[in-house]
């Protein structure tokens, strides 16, 4: 559950699992953001369909940001069939140029670690960049038609 307020912008510290209407309430509030979380789904769908069961939601997406740039996301490997898998999800070239050009934000293994932290990605979301403070991501679990 997406909690009720943010605090500084960002989320309260932890895992919050939603569900895609919670997500669509709370965080679709406007054009920008709708265009955003229906690349989000595309991408969801295409994980679902290699057997990825859960992906974290982060970035400027998951504040009170009103026109964030995009999202920042990472999926859990387990289970994932690498041969149903979309390249796109692996080509981190140019910034992750081909993944932002197709869904409008950038996917990242949730095990693999940073590279400046060594930290793996689902928890190097959870840390705010700039003051180091901790915050709060979004998890998804992606069921049938990739929605919960």
């Amino acid at each position: 559950m997406i909690p009720a307020w943010f605090t500084s912008g960002d989320l309260p510290p932890g895992v919050h699992f939603a569900t895609w209407r919670e997500i669509e309430d709370r965080l679709s509030f406007n054009p920008r953001r709708q265009r955003l979380l229906a690349g989000f789904q595309r991408a969801c769908e295409e994980l679902r369909t290699a057997g990825c069961r859960l992906v974290y939601l982060d970035g400027s997406f998951v504040t009170r940001k009103e026109h964030p740039g995009d999202f920042d996301a990472c999926w859990d490997v387990q289970n994932v069939d690498d041969r149903k898998l979309d390249p796109v999800f692996w080509d981190f070239s140019r910034g992750r140029a081909a993944q932002k050009r197709r869904f409008l934000g950038e996917f990242l293994p949730a095990q693999l670690p940073e590279g400046a932290t060594g930290r793996a990605f689902m928890d190097f979301f959870q840390v705010n960049k700039l003051s180091g403070e901790p915050k709060g991501i979004v998890a998804v679990r992606l069921g049938r038609g990739g929605r919960k």
